[in-house]
C-alpha cells in the first residue's frame, strides 16, 4: 500500500430516531437557549372551527342567499378572517367576575380593565411575557385606608382612558360619585355628590342617583361627561371637583313617569361638519336625544321618543369617527343605524340578541377607520358587522356559552379587546396587521423559572415573613400591638415587658395588717365599728358633756292599739 492511498475510517452510525442521540453533543462550546419567538406567536394561534361560523352567517343575511355550496363559504369565512386582527390571542384571567368595561391608552401600552368584582386591574404589556400575563396593579376605588372603618364596595360601570393624554381615566361605579384616577392607580378627583332633596336638577352641585355610564370630550382632555339614573347628564371639568360645568337635565314625556328616567348610554363625538361634537344620548323609555357638543344645552337638537322599545335598556351608543353615523344596540334585541344629520328615523335595523337584561354595560364599537362594527352576542361570539348594511362580515367565537360583554378596537394597535361574563379578557391581534401590544408580549422569551419564585420555599409560614425580606424595627407586622399607646410604639424606646398575671406580686396579708395603718378597715362593717364606742360615750360624755343640762327631753306620742294599726295601714297605701 502507498503513502497516496486513502485511509477510511469506519464510524459509529445511529439511527435519525435513536434515543440516544439525545445524549450526544451536536456542537461544542458554550449553549444558549433563545426563546423561539414563531412557536410562541403560532402557539397564540386561534383554533376556530369554520362550520359554525359558515352555518351562522346565511341565517344572519336577511337576504337569505343560498348556502349549497359549503366549501365555497368556507373559503370566504377564512379570507373574511384574515381582514381583521383576530387570527391569534392573548387571555388574560386577573379578574373573579364578569369584565365589564376594557380601555387601552392612547399609546397602547396600558391595558385597564373593570369588574363586577368592585376592582379595576391595570395591565401593563412591556412588563408582560407569555408566562407572567398578570396585572401589575389591583384598585378598588372605594377601599378606604387601613386604619378606618370598612367601607362598601361597588360594582365597576364603566372605565375609559382619556382619548388625548393616557395620565388618567375616568371610573364610573355603581355609586353617585364619578372619580378620576391616574394611571398608575392613584385616586385625583372624586366628584361631589348632590343634594337628594332637592326637586330641580338644575339646582344641585352633582347626580343624585347611580350613574350608569360616561365618556371623554373629543377634544378636550380636561372634559368629561356622565349619565344617572337622576335623568341628567353632567360635563365635568377635572379640575373643579366641587360642581359640574353644565348639567342636561331630560324631561321624559313618557306617560307615568313624571318627567323622569334613567340615563342608560351617552357617547361624545365629532360632528360631520367638523366643526362642534355632537352628544347623543339614551334612556330608558325608548328615547335617543342628540345635543352640540359645546352647547347650549337648554333643548335637544333632535330627539326620537321611540327609538328603541321602552323599559328595556340601551346599553351600546357610538358615533363614527366621521360623525355622520350613530350605532345603538338597545335591550329590545335591534341594532340601528341612525344618520346624524337626518336624525329621525333609523337607516337600518336588524336583530340581535341582547344581553343588557343581564349585562347593562353591553356594548357596541366602530372600528378605528369606521370601515366595521365590533360588538358582543350571548352566546359568546364575536360579530363584526358591515357598517352600510349591519350584516356580519365575520363571526368568530371567543368565549361560546359565556355571553361577551364589552368590546373595544384600538386604533394604534390595530388590536380587538373582549371582555366576557366568565373573568377572561381576550386581546385577539394578527401578527402581520397589528403592531406592539400583545405581539411585543408573545415576542419575549418566557421567564425562567427560580427556586425562589415559590413562595413556601422561601417563606416562614408561620410568621408570613420571607426570608429575603427586610424587616425594619417598628414597622414589621411582629412588632405591632393592637390598643397600644404611641410611646409603646416608638422605636427608640426599649420594648416593654409583658405584665401577665404569673407576673404580678401577691403581698402578704399579715404584713399589709401590720405595717400600713387603718389597715383592718377594710375588712370590718362600719355600723358595728361605731357600736362599739355607745357605751364609752354614755359613761364618759367627752364631747357632748356641755350640752348634757341643755338637751331637750325625748317626748314620744302615746297611740293606743287601733290608731297604730290604722296608721300602719295608711303607710301600706302609700307604699302601694
Amino acid at each position: 500500500m502507498s503513502d497516496s492511498d486513502d485511509y477510511e475510517v469506519e464510524e459509529p452510525v445511529l439511527a435519525a430516531d435513536d434515543p440516544m442521540r439525545a445524549f450526544l453533543p451536536a456542537s461544542f462550546g458554550k449553549k444558549s437557549k433563545e426563546a423561539n419567538i414563531a412557536t410562541q406567536i403560532e402557539q397564540s394561534r386561534r383554533q376556530v372551527a369554520t362550520k359554525p361560523i359558515a352555518a351562522k352567517k346565511p341565517d344572519s343575511d336577511s337576504d337569505g342567499g343560498s348556502g349549497s355550496d359549503s366549501d365555497s363559504d368556507d373559503s370566504d369565512s377564512s379570507e373574511e378572517g384574515d381582514r381583521f386582527p383576530v387570527s391569534h390571542e392573548l387571555v388574560l384571567k386577573t379578574h373573579e367576575r364578569a369584565v365589564t368595561s376594557v380601555s387601552l391608552d392612547p399609546s397602547g401600552s396600558r391595558l385597564l380593565t373593570g369588574s363586577l368584582d368592585c376592582t379595576l386591574k391595570l395591565h401593563d404589556f412591556a412588563a408582560m411575557t407569555p408566562t407572567t400575563l398578570r396585572a401589575f396593579r389591583t384598585v378598588d376605588p372605594w377601599e378606604t385606608k387601613k386604619s378606618a372603618a370598612p367601607s362598601d364596595s361597588h360594582p365597576i360601570h364603566h372605565a375609559e382612558f382619556s382619548r388625548l393624554s393616557g395620565g388618567v381615566f375616568l371610573c364610573i361605579s355603581a355609586h353617585p360619585q364619578a372619580k378620576i384616577i391616574s394611571r398608575d392607580g392613584d385616586i385625583l378627583t372624586e366628584f361631589v355628590k348632590g343634594d337628594m332633596y332637592l326637586r330641580d336638577m338644575n339646582n344641585t352641585k352633582g347626580h343624585v342617583g347611580e350613574i350608569a355610564t360616561g365618556t371623554w370630550h373629543p377634544s378636550d382632555q380636561n372634559l368629561c361627561v356622565t349619565a344617572g339614573s337622576d335623568s341628567t347628564l353632567r360635563i365635568w371639568d377635572i379640575n373643579n371637583k366641587r360642581s359640574q360645568k353644565e348639567v342636561i337635565v331630560f324631561k321624559s314625556k313618557a306617560a307615568g313617569s313624571a318627567g323622569r328616567t334613567r340615563m342608560t348610554a351617552v357617547a361624545w363625538g365629532a360632528s360631520a361638519q367638523g366643526s362642534s361634537p355632537i352628544l347623543v344620548a339614551a334612556a330608558l323609555d325608548g328615547s335617543l336625544v342628540m345635543y352640540s357638543g359645546n352647547g347650549p344645552f337648554n333643548r335637544p337638537a333632535f330627539e326620537i321618543k321611540e327609538a328603541h322599545k321602552a323599559n328595556t335598556w340601551t346599553g351600546g351608543i357610538d358615533i363614527g369617527s366621521d360623525g355622520r353615523m350613530v350605532v345603538t344596540r338597545g335591550g329590545d334585541n335591534l341594532i340601528k343605524l341612525w344618520d346624524a344629520r337626518k336624525f329621525t328615523k333609523p337607516l337600518i335595523t336588524v336583530e340581535h340578541a341582547s344581553t343588557s337584561d343581564r349585562y347593562p354595560m353591553t356594548n357596541i364599537k366602530y372600528s378605528p377607520d369606521s370601515k366595521s362594527i365590533i360588538t358582543g352576542s350571548a352566546s359568546g361570539y364575536l360579530h363584526i358587522l358591515n357598517p352600510g348594511n349591519l350584516r356580519p362580515e365575520h363571526v368568530t367565537p371567543i368565549t361560546p356559552g359565556s355571553p361577551l360583554i364589552v368590546v373595544d378596537w384600538h386604533a394604534k394597535l390595530n388590536q380587538v379587546i373582549t371582555g366576557s361574563a366568565n373573568a377572561e379578557v381576550h386581546v385577539l391581534y394578527n401578527p402581520e396587521m397589528s403592531t406592539r401590544g400583545a405581539v411585543d408580549v408573545m415576542s419575549r422569551a418566557p421567564k425562567k423559572r427560580h427556586i425562589d419564585d415559590d413562595p413556601s420555599l422561601t417563606t416562614d409560614m408561620s410568621l408570613g415573613v420571607s426570608a429575603d425580606s427586610i424587616i425594619t424595627p417598628g414597622s414589621s407586622t411582629l412588632g405591632k400591638r393592637s390598643g397600644g399607646s404611641s410611646k409603646a410604639k416608638d422605636v427608640r424606646r426599649p420594648q416593654v415587658q409583658q405584665i401577665t398575671p404569673f407576673m404580678r406580686s401577691q403581698p402578704d396579708e399579715k404584713h399589709v395588717s401590720e405595717n400600713i395603718p387603718l389597715s383592718r378597715m377594710l375588712h370590718e362593717d362600719p355600723r358595728e365599728a361605731l357600736l362599739k364606742y355607745a357605751d364609752i360615750a354614755k359613761k364618759d360624755p367627752r364631747f357632748t358633756s356641755a350640752y348634757k343640762d341643755t338637751q331637750p327631753v325625748t317626748q314620744y306620742a302615746d297611740l293606743s292599739d287601733e290608731e297604730d294599726a290604722a296608721e300602719g295601714g295608711d303607710k301600706k297605701r302609700v307604699k302601694r
